[in-house]
């Protein structure tokens, strides 16, 4: 699915939310600024210089984004911060011209420009700074400049490079990296037991019964049956569903699996029988409406999480859950790229035995 960072905030979001590729960014682009309280910092005359557009453009890009570039780290420096801020310049500046620096020739460059501007730096009451998740956004939002063509180019490529080297070009069970996937999948295993138990015990003898009861599951929480699921994540005929799930809507489907059969349960004995199919999907919808106070916040979470980080990790849309979709967090880039993530062979390679109790269980 091709992304234009101009027009999709979105995306620009999950990008600068994505700590792994903004690491290799650093070190494929450069530019790294000044070194101020643990970030990279630059001034509205530094990115202007490297976009080569006027300060004025810039100027005017802030006007318009000015929240979200706040929150990728544009401020203004006022008061004591901004005091701080020029005397690390002026030492930055003199160092570099003492040479105490080294043969580095981008610090060279950033010391350069910081000196051009250093009689104006030092008079100003106030300054405009950005950090460079700020500059890089200032380059996902510039139309007209070349450099920031070239960089968008060069992010969206390093971005799907650090995805296929973390994951092997395996986005499609990026879910089962996360630490809470297996104790999810074996729970849900069990209450399916159940299920498939209470399917078979309660309702008349029928081979539809299974898939329609199943997806009339799937279509409470996500709003699509298993057919439409597997077309959106291209699933072969032999992958399992529920392997590509994620924690959260195992743990929803395990509840309403549950929470199902023990409806099943208690409607055949009251009744002294077995249902039939057309009984079984009419208490379904009566159960459906039971549970809705209960599951409705659980829900809209799982949607939220199952759409956007399809849509990010797999660059799978689903339609008919587009207003649930929103940005990534980098708490969640961590949790299936970072270093507590790993492959679901080493993770019940470490954990056989915790997951054997709980599949016993």
């Amino acid at each position: 699915m091709s992304k234009n960072l101009t027009e999709l905030s979105l995306d620009r979001k999950n990008i600068l939310n994505n700590n792994f590729a903004l690491q290799e960014v650093y070190e494929q682009i450069g530019f790294y600024g000044i070194k101020f309280q643990g970030k990279y910092r630059f001034t509205k005359q530094q990115v202007a210089h490297y976009f080569e557009v006027d300060l004025r453009t810039i100027e005017r890009i802030v006007e318009n984004n000015k929240e979200e570039l706040e929150q990728s780290g544009y401020e203004v420096f006022m008061g004591l911060k901004l005091k701080d801020f020029k005397e690390q310049v002026v030492d930055f500046v003199g160092l570099a011209k003492k040479n105490e620096h080294g043969p580095d020739i981008h610090v060279g460059t950033m010391a350069q420009l910081f000196d051009n501007e250093l009689d104006s730096l030092l008079k100003t009451s106030q300054l405009a700074i950005f950090t460079y998740k700020a500059f890089l956004n200032i380059g996902m939002l510039l139309t007209g400049s070349e450099n920031a063509q070239r960089l968008r180019t060069a992010i969206l490529d390093i971005v799907i490079d650090v995805l296929n080297k973390k994951l092997g070009g395996k986005t499609k069970f990026i879910n089962q990296r996360e630490e809470e996937f297996l104790p999810s999948i074996v729970r849900e295993y069990n209450y399916r037991q159940e299920f498939t138990n209470a399917l078979d015990h309660y309702i008349d003898a029928n081979k539809f019964k299974y898939s329609q009861l199943t997806d009339k599951i799937y279509k409470c929480i996500f709003k699509e049956n298993a057919k439409e699921y597997r077309q959106i994540l291209n699933l072969h005929s032999k992958e399992s569903v529920r392997s590509t799930m994620y924690s959260e809507v195992l743990d929803l489907i395990s509840s309403y699996e549950s929470g199902y059969s023990n409806y099943l349960k208690n409607r055949s004995e009251s009744l002294n029988r077995k249902l039939s199919l057309s009984e079984a999907h009419l208490l379904f919808a009566e159960f459906e409406k039971t549970m809705e106070a209960f599951v409705s916040p659980l829900r809209e979470k799982a949607r939220s999480l199952m759409a956007s980080r399809d849509l990010a990790f797999r660059d799978a849309l689903h339609e008919k859950l587009k207003e649930y979709v929103n940005e990534v967090s980098s708490e969640d880039f961590e949790k299936f790229l970072g270093e507590r993530s790993m492959d679901l062979e080493k993770r019940l390679e470490d954990n056989k035995d915790v997951f054997k109790r709980l599949k016993d269980r």
